[in-house]
């Protein structure tokens, strides 16, 4: 259902000059796609599958938050009931157990009272952790920054959105998200998915409008000024040109507002490509020249334009230059000695 709301509010977005082809509407079918993940379709088969001590324990909740319906008792009537499940309540078994928290049982994170069923009304209001909470202060993962993430978030545009404070969560769903960017297989799956994480609120008013009183933003209509728009979006991810860079941790998370965000071609056009700090930074390290490229590490997965200048064509230029204009001076000086000699 969400994917059909994302993809209608997108073509009614389409009129006149806004309206681009196919391959891009196949591009935001799967970056939906990626986003909500597929119903599983035999869970007892799946579950062999799965790779959890906890599997048989999280089924427990599977059972009602796994599926858009669950059957409740009632004790007054004496026979049970078929409820539908609020879709921010679905949990999409295979998202979760292709996730990064896949190896986590419910009630690691979640108050183990949750195991009374019906729940008790209090938990509803439960505090939530955050990313910091589990990942913060720990040598584990010190070489990810999360303490410098929480730190560039709290100053991004998105952390003023709330009296609470705009939590990891609003973006990174912990029942399915996956880090994906140091995967260097397949970057194209990268971007959608990043992506897709932008467009799940930005392309669908219900859940923007949620959080911030703005009027509904056209997204097409507000990226019009770029150039080959539909190659941009599907080659880039809108972090790119919309966080404040900063080199020590991989995926920057100072969002900046919409004035300052990144209009000027050259910031990546260029053997200084912006993109070499940003979506190519996992790659920059290990590789930074090939066969005489400066950027070969964005040669590799496509062509941008002013950014993958080679040294060595750029010295053969520079003698084919020198040589034209030696040639020439030797041309003129030869004419003006023939010419003093028949005088």
């Amino acid at each position: 259902m969400t994917t059909w709301f994302l993809l209608k509010a997108y073509m009614e977005s389409f009129t006149g000059s806004h309206l681009k082809s196919w391959v891009f509407i196949t591009l935001f079918l799967s970056c939906c796609h990626l986003l909500q993940g597929q119903e599983a379709e035999d869970t007892v088969s799946q579950q062999n599958q799965w790779t959890s001590e906890y599997v048989d324990e999280n089924e427990q909740c599977f059972r009602c938050h796994g599926q858009s319906q669950y059957t409740l008792y009632d004790n007054i009537s004496e026979r049970e009931m078929s409820k539908r499940m609020h879709e921010c309540w679905v949990i999409n078994r295979e998202a979760f157990y292709s996730s990064n928290h896949k190896s986590f049982a419910c009630i690691d994170c979640h108050n183990p009272d949750f195991s009374t069923f019906p729940h008790p009304l209090e938990l509803r209001t439960e505090e939530l952790f955050s990313c910091i909470d589990c990942h913060g202060n720990d040598e584990t993962y010190a070489a990810y920054h999360f303490e410098q993430i929480a730190e560039e978030y709290a100053m991004s545009i998105h952390a003023e959105f709330e009296e609470e404070g705009f939590s990891c969560w609003k973006c990174h769903n912990p029942h399915t998200y996956r880090i994906s960017i140091r995967n260097t297989t397949n970057l194209g799956e990268t971007i959608a998915y990043d992506n897709s994480i932008c467009l799940d609120c930005h392309s669908n008013f219900s859940c923007f409008d949620y959080l911030i009183e703005w009027e509904e933003v056209d997204i097409i209509e507000k990226h019009d000024w770029l150039p080959n728009q539909t190659m941009h979006f599907a080659n880039v991810r809108c972090i790119e040109c919309h966080t404040r860079v900063n080199n020590d941790i991989l995926v920057a998370h100072h969002l900046v507002p919409k004035e300052e965000a990144v209009k000027c071609c050259v910031e990546c056009h260029s053997k200084e490509s912006r993109l070499l700090s940003t979506l190519y930074k996992f790659k920059a390290k290990e590789q930074r020249t090939k066969a005489g490229f400066l950027n070969g590490v964005i040669l590799e997965e496509s062509y941008v334009i002013g950014a993958t200048e080679n040294i060595y064509l750029n010295t053969i230029s520079l003698v084919i230059f020198l040589l034209t204009i030696a040639g020439v001076a030797i041309h003129i000086f030869c004419r003006i000695s023939m010419k003093k000699t028949r005088e």
